[in-house]
This record gives C-alpha cells, sequence and structure tokens, in this order.
C-alpha cells in the first residue's frame, strides 16, 4: 500500500496544506490555528457535499499531549474533521478565538460525528474547551451490529480499518505520545492526525447503508 504525505509548503504562517496518501485515496488536509480558514474548511465542505447536509457523516479525533511530558499542556492541542477525501486539522491550543461557524457545525443536527471512543473525545473538548459536539456514533458499536461482530465493541481503529476497508494501518507510539501542542506539527504527526479522521469517516461511510 502506498503511503505518503506531500507538504505544499505555501510559506503562510496561518495555515499549511497537504496531500496525504492512503492506498489509492488522497486526502486534501489543511492544518490552521486561524478561524478564517476553519470557516473556508467548512464552507468549502457545506458546498462540496451539499446533496448530503441532510444526512452528513464526518470523522473526527483529537490529539494532545501526554500526561507524563513536564512542560507541555495536556488540553485538547487539535481538532481533526473529515469529510470525504477533506480533513481539517485545527490547532485549537494555538488559536485566539474559536470561530462561531465551527460552533455551528459541530452542532448541527442533521450531522453525525463518528470516531472511536468518541464521547470520551466529545467529553474532552467539552471539559477543556467548552466545545459542544451534536450527534456522535461510536464506530466500535456501529461496526460489531453491522458485521455481526460482538468483539469489535472492544476494537481499535486499527482492527476496524481492516475489518471494515481491508487495510492495515498503524500508528507508531512515538508519534501518539509525541508533543501536539507543538507550534507546526512535524510530517509524521499530521499525517496520523489526518488519517484518524479520515478512516474514521470511510469506516462510517461504509458502514452506512443510506450515505
Amino acid at each position: 500500500m502506498k503511503l505518503g504525505i506531500r507538504d505544499y509548503d505555501l510559506g503562510f504562517d496561518s495555515h499549511r496544506v497537504y496531500d496525504v496518501r492512503f492506498g489509492n485515496d488522497e486526502i486534501e488536509t489543511v492544518m490552521t490555528h486561524d478561524k478564517k480558514w476553519v470557516k473556508v474548511w467548512i464552507n468549502n465542505t457545506l458546498n462540496a457535499n451539499e446533496c448530503r447536509l441532510s444526512r452528513l457523516i464526518v470523522g473526527l479525533d483529537i490529539e494532545w499531549s501526554p500526561e507524563f511530558m513536564h512542560g507541555s499542556d495536556h488540553s485538547v492541542a487539535t481538532l481533526q474533521l473529515s469529510v470525504g477525501k477533506s480533513c481539517l486539522i485545527y490547532q485549537i491550543l494555538r488559536a485566539t478565538v474559536i470561530p462561531q461557524a465551527l460552533r455551528d457545525f459541530l452542532v448541527n443536527p442533521d450531522f453525525t460525528f463518528v470516531g472511536v471512543g468518541i464521547k470520551n473525545d466529545v467529553q474532552k473538548l467539552w471539559n477543556d474547551w467548552r466545545l459542544e459536539v451534536g450527534n456522535t456514533k461510536d464506530l466500535r458499536s456501529w461496526a460489531a451490529k453491522e458485521l455481526g461482530k460482538k468483539q469489535l465493541r472492544g476494537a481499535g481503529l486499527k482492527l476496524l480499518v481492516k475489518e471494515v476497508i481491508g487495510e492495515e494501518m498503524d500508528k507508531p507510539k512515538n508519534v501518539t505520545c509525541s508533543r501536539w501542542d507543538s507550534r507546526v506539527l512535524t510530517l509524521k504527526q499530521v499525517f496520523y492526525a489526518c488519517l484518524d479522521a479520515y478512516l474514521s469517516f470511510e469506516i462510517g461511510r461504509r458502514l452506512s447503508a443510506w450515505y
């Protein structure tokens, strides 16, 4: 399988743009702390999915620096959202203000946000940033029901990707336990942050008969 990332290196401090490759899929990824580019991503997503806005599936994941890392902020550092082959990595820890457009997007009653252990992520977003997420669906229980495999209720994303998509993926421990509060994330961090949200979306899309 082809795995890779391309940094377009546009030279802006406000945002960075990447192409993340997973197999034959290329996911356009925007990383930003700027409310303007969050709004741009949301508007582009709504326009590109106009026919699905009454039932939109959104992959959601978060990252933060682990507790054992002294001198780092352990609040949610990044919020990742993915719809189709488009991903937003919002560096919320570096943001000066959380845009209302994002708050509205997250509580839209027609959208379903999917992920592994998503209720814990949503609770941490609320605890750290008072950021509310509306409709959620845990991919573990969903996959267990749709595939008739009760053991998937305790699965991680890696196993769900293998069971639902038929591909292998891994997330190295040195990436998981890295400094997510850094001003500029490494290419490995961007790559795996994108994949967590994108693959959550893709699993949700495949499990949903009506998408």
